[in-house]
C-alpha cells in the first residue's frame, strides 16, 4: 500500500462538540490516514471513540492508526504512531504484526529516521516545519533536511508542525509523501470548508 497523501490528526478540544462530522467530512474530501489523538485517560471514552473512527474509515477506505497507545491499536487491529518517548519500535512492530501501519516522530533528526526505518517504521514523521498550535514548543525541522532524508529513506515521509494550504507546497516539492494536519484542516467553521481543504491538500500531492 502506498502511503502518499492528506494525514489527518484529530484533536479532542478543537474537534469537541463536531468530533464525527468534521471527520465524516475530512474522510469525505480524502485522507490517506486518519491518526486518533487523544491524551486524555478516560479510557471509556477513547475505545468508544476509537472504534467509531475506525467504522467511519472502513466505510471511506482510509487507514485508522493510534497515536501512543499500541495496546488499544492491537485491540481494534489498526496501526500506531509512536512518539519518541513511547520506547522502542520493535516490540510494537511485533505485537500488531507486519502488515500494521508503525510511524515513527523523529522531530528533526535524520538519524531517528534511519533508525525508525531500520526497526520496520511504515513512515517516519519529521516537524515542526511551522508554528503549531498543538506543540508550539517542538524543534524546528527545514527542507534541507528532507531533501537529505529523501536521498537516504526508502519509505514515506511525514511532515507535521502548522501545515496549512499556504504553506505546503515546498514540502510537497521536497518529497514529502503524508502532509499531516491537524488545525489547518479541522479548524474550519463548516463540514464543507473541511472537505474542501481536504481535497485541496490532496491536490498538492496530486492526489485525486
Amino acid at each position: 500500500m502506498k502511503l502518499r497523501g492528506l494525514y489527518a490528526i484529530t484533536d479532542s478540544q478543537l474537534l469537541a462538540g463536531k468530533f464525527l462530522a468534521y471527520v465524516e467530512a475530512a474522510l469525505e474530501g480524502g485522507v490517506t490516514l486518519l491518526q486518533y489523538r487523544d491524551k486524555s485517560s478516560d479510557e471509556a471514552r477513547r475505545l468508544r471513540e476509537a472504534e467509531a473512527l475506525r467504522n467511519l474509515c472502513e466505510r471511506y477506505k482510509t487507514q485508522l492508526i493510534i497515536n501512543d497507545d499500541a495496546e488499544l491499536a492491537a485491540r481494534l487491529g489498526v496501526g500506531v504512531h509512536l512518539g519518541q518517548t513511547d520506547g522502542p519500535l520493535g516490540p510494537v512492530r511485533a505485537l500488531l504484526g507486519h502488515q500494521a501501519i508503525v510511524g515513527a516522530t523523529c522531530h528533526a533528526s535524520l538519524e531517528l529516521a534511519e533508525q525508525a526505518a531500520r526497526e520496520g517504521a511504515s513512515y517516519v514523521a519529521f516537524g515542526r516545519f511551522f508554528n503549531s498550535n498543538t506543540k508550539p514548543g517542538a524543534p524546528s525541522a527545514n527542507l534541507e533536511l528532507l531533501g537529505q532524508a529523501r536521498l537516504k529513506l526508502h519509505i514515506p515521509l511525514c511532515a507535521i508542525g502548522g501545515i496549512t494550504l499556504d504553506n505546503a507546497a515546498p514540502l510537497v516539492a521536497h518529497g514529502v509523501d503524508l502532509l499531516a494536519v491537524i488545525h489547518g484542516l479541522f479548524g474550519a467553521d463548516s463540514t464543507g470548508e473541511v472537505t474542501r481543504r481536504a481535497r485541496a491538500f490532496n491536490d498538492l500531492l496530486k492526489i485525486n
